[in-house]
């Protein structure tokens, strides 16, 4: 009796060990999308001019490694852009632009984003700038990217606080297109 009593004691609080925290939810769904394309469309800031707005918009969510899964966004022929999310040992999620010219090395601008302040929603991690990106872009000191997901779609955010800069790509995630080459700077 004494036993099955410590049993039950200790069984909840095993329980609770075990459950997933909300960023990894976020983590497992974009996961589950890993090797895939997508094709999507500007539903919030695309003006003409823009570099983006007429343009093929793409993701790959190309490699989903332990703690860092890579998603190359194609600008019609511009493989220059690549996503960099990365979690850490407390399950917090960075975001990372890596800019690439076309023979693979970094533009001036690169590998500006942030880190989200806390574990964020299952379907939903904010990235207020960091440091970095406030050191080699001033202007986007007050940026907030967010990723939104679900069953059936990804949308990557931007939002520059103090402006009226707002920028949004809809991806369908019930759709798969075909794969598309390797980004700029990419090794294979």
């Amino acid at each position: 009796m004494k036993t099955l009593l410590c049993f039950l004691l200790i069984l909840p609080f095993h329980i609770l060990a075990q459950e997933q925290t909300s960023s990894e939810k976020f983590w497992q769904q974009l996961e589950a999308h890993c090797g895939n394309a997508y094709e999507g469309e500007i539903i919030e800031g695309g003006k003409e001019g823009d570099g983006f707005t007429g343009e093929k918009l793409v993701i790959h969510v190309r490699s989903c490694d332990t703690n860092i899964i890579r998603i190359p966004f194609f600008v019609g022929n511009d493989k220059s852009r690549t996503w960099v999310l990365s979690m850490n040992d407390e399950n917090i999620i960075s975001l990372k632009h890596d800019h690439r010219h076309e023979d693979g090395t970094e533009y001036k601008i690169t590998q500006y984003g942030g880190t989200s302040s806390n574990q964020g929603l299952a379907n939903l991690q904010m990235f207020p700038a960091d440091a970095h990106t406030s050191e080699i872009l001033p202007a986007a000191s007050t940026n907030i990217w967010w990723f939104t997901i679900d069953e059936t779609s990804l949308t990557y955010n931007l939002r520059r606080l103090g402006t009226d800069r707002l920028f949004a790509v809809h991806f369908d995630l019930t759709k798969t297109i075909e794969t598309p080459d390797a980004p700029w700077g990419s090794e294979d």
